[in-house]
């Protein structure tokens, strides 16, 4: 298995570690509820440094992001931030990532960890543009430091203002006396926070700072387990569980990074209109048990008859509402906001109701 920079870290700390995209990882420390708890209540830090990082740069670089990705990247001015996606050919989803804009001609994008060779390919073998590609993913290290207090504790070791980097933008300067450290307004939790982009060198001196600033705020080192939980809270897509291949991003609620602008001639484009205009035989909703129970990723969704109209992707018992919440494709009739659906658990039929998330206000 690929270790990051604070692999031997999270050991020494006791973590519950396991194999995730080929990499060592934490799983939980104290336990998922409590650190999802801490997250939400306090100040967390999370390893993704096993996220990767693709450099895209020169004269073709927008025009190489306009005809790969989903969003308009002409939108961005430097210092800002866009989520996207890389659509494919048969109406499926590549990756979801996000694309920073330094400067006209230099971008990264910010992948997940499960599809870095994937996506690294799909780059390269549709840069008939010739922009200049560079795979960083392993000269990155990545700090996720979430939570209404991560904005004070970060305050601390650098003199940029945090308080005025908006939400989806970054600046890069001088962090825990490290330079050219990246200090994003972004995150995977909903709780505000920033995520740190660093050489791993530094890796050593930037966890004992963070951990030394936060200690008046209890801070906590957060796994995998919880940062899940976090992120279903909020409704965020999870690529694997509600995006992959076959999921098209106007199916998955993603019609917003999918621009139908003039000039921007993606991947797949006409049949993604297509869908925008004339709708999709599914689509991702989201739901809360009503009955007792934990939706699990795979379980039928069902009509009162038993008519199966859906699948759930992604489910879990919220550890802030301590009910069963979830996310799933259904025919699109059965989407509405109320809508009672069921869940099909053993040949048991669990009520559920449609929602719109986030499912954590």
């Amino acid at each position: 298995m690929k270790k990051t920079p604070f692999t031997e870290k999270h050991i020494a700390l006791g973590a519950k570690m396991h194999e995730f995209a080929g990499y060592n990882m934490p799983i939980e420390y104290t336990g998922i509820i409590d650190e999802h708890l801490t997250v939400c209540n306090a100040v967390g830090v999370f390893d993704v440094s096993h996220m990767g990082e693709f450099w895209v740069k020169g004269p073709n670089a927008l025009s190489f992001l306009q005809k790969v990705t989903s969003n308009n990247v002409a939108a961005l001015t430097p210092g800002k931030i866009q989520y996207t996606c890389f659509p494919n050919e048969t109406g499926g989803i590549v990756d979801d990532f996000l694309v920073y804009c330094y400067e006209p001609e230099k971008y990264l994008l910010v992948v997940n960890a499960s599809n870095i060779e994937k996506d690294w390919n799909w780059c390269v073998s549709h840069n008939t543009e010739g922009a200049e590609l560079e795979n960083s993913s392993d000269n990155i290290g990545q700090l996720a430091v979430q939570g209404p207090k991560a904005t004070e504790v970060l305050q601390k070791l650098t003199d940029i203002d945090l308080s005025a980097i908006p939400y989806y933008t970054f600046k890069v300067g001088k962090f825990a006396g490290e330079e050219n450290v990246i200090i994003s307004n972004t995150g995977y939790t909903g709780a505000g926070g920033f995520e740190l982009y660093f050489y791993p060198n530094a890796a050593e001196k930037i966890w004992q700072a963070v951990f030394e600033a936060g200690e008046e705020f209890g801070i906590k080192p957060i796994g995998l387990g919880a940062r899940d939980t976090l992120r279903l809270e909020m409704g965020f897509c999870l690529y694997g569980n509600d995006l992959n291949d076959t999921t098209s991003p106007i199916e998955a609620g993603l019609g917003w990074i999918t621009k139908f602008v003039d000039g921007k001639d993606f991947v797949n484009r006409a049949a993604l209109e297509k869908q925008k205009n004339e709708g999709t035989t599914r689509k991702l909703a989201a739901f809360e048990l009503i009955d007792r129970g934990i939706p699990r990723q795979g379980y039928d969704i069902v009509t009162a008859d038993g008519e199966k109209i859906g699948t759930v992707t992604s489910g879990t018992m919220s550890p802030t509402r301590k009910i069963g919440i979830g996310m799933g494709y259904v025919k699109p009739e059965y989407t509405k906001i109320g809508t009672e659906i069921y869940l099909d658990v053993r040949g048991r039929k669990l009520k559920a109701v449609i929602v719109k998330p986030p499912f954590r206000k």
